[in-house]
C-alpha cells in the first residue's frame, strides 16, 4: 500500500490516467544500502536483489541508486577493492563517506576512487594539506537528472569521525564539521539547488538517527534524509519517527536499513510540481531472501582470489529474523567447532558477533568468514557457574532493551530457556559425553570453574555480558572463530546440516 502523507490527496501514483486539470507530478524509486561493512555475502545477495529491482516495470518513473556510508569495513585494501566493485555493478549515483571508510588510509580511498563510477561525499569536511590525496575527490553535492527531473544530492560525513576511526597522522588531516556546522552546510547546498530550480533534494547522511530528525526540522528544501551511522532499521513511514515537517512545513522522510547488508530499502515517491511529497512507500527487505549473484561472486574472486572449498552444506535452515536475539543454529554450528577444536567445557560468544548465515551448496573459507568477519582473537578462559549464569542473564535483558541490545548468549555444551521478559528460566550443562548436568540459575555455584572457547572482545567485557578478564585468560591466538570452524568441517568429513537442536529457547 502506498503510504500518503495527506490523506486527501488524490493524485494517482506513478501519474497515470492524469487529464489537462491533473498537476504534473513525478514518481521517483529510490534503491538505498548503508552501512554493509563489507559484507560480501550480503553485497552478492543485494545485487541480485537490484537485478530483480530493475526487471519490473518503471516506466515513467525516476530511478536512483544511492548509498549512505560505511559500505566498506576495516584496513583490508582488497575489502575496499570489493567494495568500490559493488557501487560500480549496484549504478549507485553517490554514497557518503562513513567512518569506516576511513579505517583505510585517505591515499588508499584516493586510489580507488580513480576507478568508481559514483561519487564519494561529504558536505560537511575540510580537507587539510594541498598535498592530501584526497584533496578535490569528495563532493559536496550534485544534480542529477532523469527523466527530466533534477534530483539535488547532499552528501554528509559523521561529526564524530575522529571518535570512531583509529588516529594516525594522515586521519588527522581529514576535519568534520560540527553537527551544528554541518546542518548549516545541508542548507547552503539546498540554497543553491533551489535558485537552479532543482526542488527534490535528497541527503546521504553518515551521522546517526538523531542528528537526521534535527536536520530535518531545522532545514528547508531537503525531501529525503537516506540516514546511517546508528544501524536503526527503520520500516514503513510513521510521523515523529521518520517522517518530520521541514522549517517551511513540507515533508521530510528519513530512511536507514540496518547493518551489515541484512536489509536494504526502496523508497517509492510521489512529488507534485513543486517538488513536495505527496505519497510515499518505504519498503525494507531482507537480504537473506535473495541468492548469491554468481557474476559478482567472480568479480570478488578476482579481487582477492578464489575461496577454497571447505565442505558442503547440505540441509541448512533460514536465518534468524532478529539476529541479536533468535536462536540461531548457524551461530551453533560455529561455537560446536570452537569447543570441539580447543576442547573446552564450553564456548560462548555474544550473537552480535555472528553477522551471516550458511546457504547450501559448497561451503568456501570466505564464505565462513563472512558469518563471524570481525577477526577478534580467540582465547581460551575459565569462567565460574556463577559468571556463565550472569552472562546469559545478562544477555537474557536484550528481549527487553531497545534495539535487541547488546545481544543473547550464543553457546556449546550448554542450553538454557529465557522468558520474553528478558528472564533466565532454567540453564543446563551438557558435558563431553554428552551427559546433562542442571544448573540452578538462582542459585549458581561460585566454586565450579568451567573452561571457555570465546575470543578476546566477549573475555574483554565486550557487550558487558561478563566483566573484563582479559587479563585472566590461559592463552591467547592470532586467529578467530573462521579458522576453527573450517578446521572442525573439514574434520567431519561429510555434508554439514544446521538444525535447531533446541539450546536456546525463548517462551512466553
Amino acid at each position: 500500500m502506498i503510504h500518503s502523507i495527506n490523506s486527501y490527496n488524490t493524485y494517482n501514483f506513478r501519474g497515470q490516467n492524469q487529464n489537462s486539470n491533473t498537476p504534473k507530478t513525478t514518481t521517483t524509486s529510490i534503491f538505498y544500502v548503508n552501512d554493509l561493512h563489507g559484507n560480501m555475502g550480503n553485497m552478492s545477495r543485494i545485487y541480485n536483489a537490484k537485478q530483480s529491482f530493475d526487471k519490473q516495470n518503471h516506466d515513467g518513473q525516476d530511478v536512483l541508486v544511492l548509498g549512505s556510508g560505511d559500505i566498506s569495513a576495516g584496513a583490508n585494501i582488497k575489502l575496499l577493492k570489493i567494495s568500490n566493485a559493488f557501487l560500480n555493478v549496484m549504478g549507485v549515483l553517490g554514497t557518503a563517506i562513513g567512518n569506516h571508510e576511513f579505517d583505510a588510509e585517505p591515499g588508499q580511498i584516493a586510489e580507488i576512487n580513480k576507478s568508481a563510477k559514483y561519487k564519494i561525499m561529504g558536505a560537511n569536511v575540510n580537507i587539510q594539506g594541498e598535498n592530501n590525496p584526497l584533496q578535490g575527490k569528495i563532493t559536496k553535492s550534485f544534480v542529477q537528472e532523469i527523466n527530466g527531473s533534477k534530483y539535488g544530492i547532499i552528501g554528509l560525513i559523521p561529526p564524530d569521525l575522529h571518535e570512531r576511526i583509529r588516529e594516525n597522522e594522515s586521519r588527522k588531516t581529514i576535519i568534520p564539521f560540527s553537527k551544528e556546522d554541518s546542518i548549516n552546510a545541508v542548507q547552503a547546498e539546498a540554497d543553491k539547488m533551489k535558485k537552479d530550480g532543482v526542488n527534490k533534494i535528497i541527503v546521504l547522511s553518515h551521522c546517526g538517527l538523531e542528528f537526521d530528525k534535527n536536520l530535518a526540522q531545522n532545514t528547508s528544501g531537503v525531501d529525503v534524509i537516506l540516514g546511517a551511522h546508528t544501524h536503526e532499521l527503520i520500516k514503513d513511514i510513521k510521523n515523529n519517527e521518520n517522517l518530520f515537517t521541514s522549517k517551511t512545513g513540507e515533508p521530510v522522510i528519513i530512511t536507514q536499513a540496518g547493518k551489515d547488508g541484512d536489509q536494504f530499502g526502496i523508497l517509492n515517491l510521489e512529488f507534485d510540481e513543486n517538488g513536495i511529497i505527496k505519497k510515499a512507500q518505504n519498503n525494507v527487505h531482507n537480504s537473506n531472501k535473495f541468492k548469491r549473484n554468481p557474476i559478482l561472486e567472480k568479480i570478488f574472486d578476482g579481487i582477492i582470489g578464489k575461496a577454497t572449498e571447505v565442505g558442503y552444506v547440505e540441509k541448512t535452515v533460514p536465518a534468524p529474523e532478529h539476529r541479536l536475539v533468535d536462536p540461531n543454529p548457524h551461530a551453533y554450528l560455529i561455537m560446536d567447532a570452537c569447543r570441539e577444536e580447543f576442547g573446552t567445557d564450553l564456548a560462548l560468544i555474544n550473537a552480535g558477533n555472528i553477522r551471516g548465515h550458511f546457504d547450501e551448496g559448497k561451503l568456501t573459507e570466505r564464505k565462513v568468514f563472512e558469518v563471524v568477519p570481525l577477526k577478534n582473537r580467540m582465547v581460551k578462559m575459565k569462567l565460574t557457574e556463577e559468571e556463565v549464569v550472569n552472562a546469559l542473564k545478562n544477555g537474557a535483558k536484550s528481549l527487553i532493551n531497545p534495539g535487541f541490545k547488546p545481544s543473547i548468549v550464543m553457546p556449546s555444551g550448554l542450553e538454557y530457556t529465557m522468558s520474553r521478559k528478558g528472564e533466565v528460566l532454567n540453564a543446563t550443562f551438557i558435558d563431553k559425553q554428552g551427559n546433562k548436568h542442571p544448573i540452578d540459575v538462582n542459585n549458581p555455584d561460585k566454586n565450579k570453574i568451567y573452561t571457555v572457547a570465546t575470543d578476546d572482545f566477549f573475555a574483554s567485557g565486550g557487550d558487558a555480558l561478563i566483566p573484563n578478564k582479559i587479563n585472566e585468560v590461559d592463552e591467547k591466538f592470532d586467529f578467530d572463530k573462521d579458522k576453527l570452524t573450517c578446521q572442525y568441517i573439514k574434520k567431519q568429513g561429510k555434508p554439514v546440516h544446521i538444525e535447531d537442536d533446541g539450546r536456546i529457547k525463548i517462551v512466553d
